[in-house]
């Protein structure tokens, strides 16, 4: 019997996308070490490759480097199948199904700044749901949603700003 071998053979696409996964999943590792005020509310550092790969490289794209990022992400933390890494999909889906359904709106009036907010909002949802369902049953879960939208207020509008600002190039010192 002669072995066989089944050769994958990556493509500059996958090539891409493996490249932004990592620098989300940079973000993601680096974000852990950063002390949290509550449990739950981080900056979401990596959204702002998420929003950029969006824009440039459309939805499907987005969704890979995401979801590698909340797998990747969990293992290195050793976080895989916890409780924290299910609230993290959980958010993650919540956003990524929001940022397909918002791209659709006009560009005109709808850009990375407005997009990271529906996405912060969406993330903080998906994770309390899941949290009411699944961790916490009693519905006090969710006197924690003024704390939480704020978060995702702030750290929305600060990932959307830095993403718009990375989308823009660089800046030439040319007049």
């Amino acid at each position: 019997m002669t072995p066989s071998t089944i050769e994958i053979v990556p493509t500059a696409d996958d090539r891409r996308i493996a490249r932004l996964a990592a620098a989300a999943i940079v973000l993601t590792v680096a974000e852990a070490a950063i002390p949290l005020p509550l449990p739950g509310v981080k900056p979401g550092l990596a959204n702002i490759v998420t929003l950029i790969v969006l824009a440039r490289w459309g939805w499907r794209d987005a969704v890979w480097v995401a979801l590698l990022r909340v797998f990747a992400g969990s293992l290195l933390l050793g976080q895989l199948f916890a409780p924290g890494f299910f609230l993290s999909l959980a958010g993650s889906l919540a956003s990524l199904a929001t940022l397909g359904l918002a791209m659709h709106l006009p560009r005109r009036w709808f850009g990375p700044v407005s997009l990271s907010v529906f996405a912060a909002f969406a993330h903080i949802g998906g994770q309390l749901v899941l949290a009411r369902l699944w961790l916490v049953p009693h519905d006090g879960v969710f006197y924690l949603v003024p704390v939480f939208a704020l978060a995702a207020t702030v750290f929305g509008l600060v990932n959307g700003l830095v993403a718009a600002k990375l989308m823009q190039g660089p800046v030439s010192g040319k007049n």
